[in-house]
């Protein structure tokens, strides 16, 4: 196979390597969202806080590691991934500390901002970095870095349920903080942003024929579009991240045996470590389909079986092999939005600003977790989280037909569109 004229011209940077840094650095931060339901019910049980006044920590977290994306993506842009990693790795270890030895949830709080802040500096730099290394498999690309922070937590599950249940849940916080920060830091120092003539410049789907500025991105209908679609679908799968424990809990079952593949687990540490893996295998898989047959078409599919899936668990959750099967296919049908949204902005809006547009469009996740603690507070009212799963799984269906039927032809007509001519300044006479 040989290279493209444009890519000999540059320096040779191999854009595999850069992917597989921001895939390790990803996978560092994923127990900060993932892991978080382990530590809901032993902080209740040690402190006596209210479940919802502590998942208030796990939405402070979403919104800061969503909605300051932007900013973080601007300076990515300006000055490149190394420092705003660097940065967020200290800072997401820095948190995980300060959760160890949180005696209030003032200070629980503390903790969530500086590790949202963290969290949102490495994964808005590792996502704009792939989108910018790769605009011609961006799909792919944004999906296997995604995947490392869908599954990422996969392989600590069981560990940090063993140092929580033989050290304490304020161990786990304090080891694994340090642990995931301090790779962070080192990774950081390799990473550096594509020059020109270093990335092909062909791809098989609909993309923009110029570059959007951020001003630019947010004045036109389709982004909104697309940020409406983005929080229909967070919405529920936040709720999923955020109460799998509470809700196997309150099922009876989180801690019944179930025996699938040959392994016996725990139905909660099974379905947490299923869910784990295949909300990180779905991301590169759709992200490739939809380099491949289109973005909304892809977004069709995987979010009807989302809306599927969300009501079968409401259905038939309460049987533990059944919760462990439906969370499952409930996390594979949702982590895909993290590959498909900012691969359909990329595509949309162009590179050069990839990092604060695909930014700016991923605060649709902080604007979801808002709804999270309100679902403790519905289930309080209703005594069941039946009136939770049927709103999720229709947003999730409407979100699927918006697809079809709203983005594609915006879509469509957009990319096509032609570029503007800029008018030339009159000269004086």
């Amino acid at each position: 196979m040989t290279s493209s004229p444009t890519l000999a011209t540059a320096r040779p940077v191999n854009r595999w390597l850069q992917l597989l840094f921001g895939i390790v650095c990803m996978c560092m931060i994923a127990n900060m969202q993932y892991g978080w339901t382990f530590f809901v019910n032993p902080m209740q049980e040690r402190h006596g806080w209210d479940r919802a006044a502590i998942q208030v920590a796990f939405t402070l977290f979403v919104v800061t590691e969503t909605w300051l994306v932007p900013i973080e993506g601007w300076f990515v842009d300006k000055y490149g991934p190394r420092v705003v990693t660097l940065a967020g790795g200290l800072m997401c270890g820095l948190a995980w500390v300060i959760n160890a030895y949180a005696d209030s949830l003032t200070l629980l709080y503390v903790g969530a901002v500086i590790g949202g802040t963290g969290a949102g500096a490495v994964y808005g730099t590792c996502v704009g970095n792939s989108l910018k290394w790769f605009p011609d498999r961006r799909g792919l690309a944004a999906g296997l870095t995604a995947m490392g922070f869908g599954a990422g937590s996969a392989l600590t599950v069981v560990p940090i349920q063993a140092v929580i249940h033989h050290y304490g849940y304020e161990s786990a916080f304090l080891w694994f903080g340090l642990g995931q920060g301090l790779i962070v830091m080192l990774i950081a120092l390799f990473l550096v942003a594509p020059k020109k003539g270093q990335v092909p410049e062909i791809a098989r789907v609909s993309q923009s024929k110029r570059d959007f500025t951020p001003g630019e991105m947010v004045r036109t209908p389709i982004f909104w579009v697309m940020y409406a679609m983005f929080v229909m679908m967070a919405a529920g799968g936040l709720m999923a991240t955020a109460q799998l424990g509470p809700i196997a809990k309150d099922f009876h079952i989180a801690d019944v045996p179930v025996s699938l593949l040959g392994i016996t687990l725990p139905a909660l540490t099974f379905a947490a470590t299923i869910d784990r893996v295949l909300n990180g295998v779905t991301r590169p898989l759709f992200g490739w389909i939809s380099d491949h047959i289109g973005r909304e078409n892809t977004m069709f599919l995987s979010f009807g079986i989302e809306g599927v899936g969300i009501y079968l668990l409401s259905q038939f959750g309460q049987d533990p092999i059944m919760f462990v099967i439906l969370t499952g296919l409930v996390f594979f049908a949702w982590g895909e939005i993290y590959s498909l949204f900012p691969a359909t902005c990329g595509d949309t809006f162009g590179s050069k600003y990839a990092a604060t547009n695909a930014g700016l469009l991923y605060t649709a996740k902080g604007t979801a977790a808002l709804i999270v603690p309100y679902t403790s507070i519905l289930t309080t009212m209703t005594g069941s989280w039946h009136a939770v799963f049927l709103a999720a799984a229709a947003l999730n269906i409407i979100a699927a037909f918006m697809a079809i039927f709203v983005l594609k032809p915006m879509r469509q007509a957009y990319t096509k569109a032609p570029v503007p001519v800029e008018p030339k300044p009159a000269t004086a006479h």
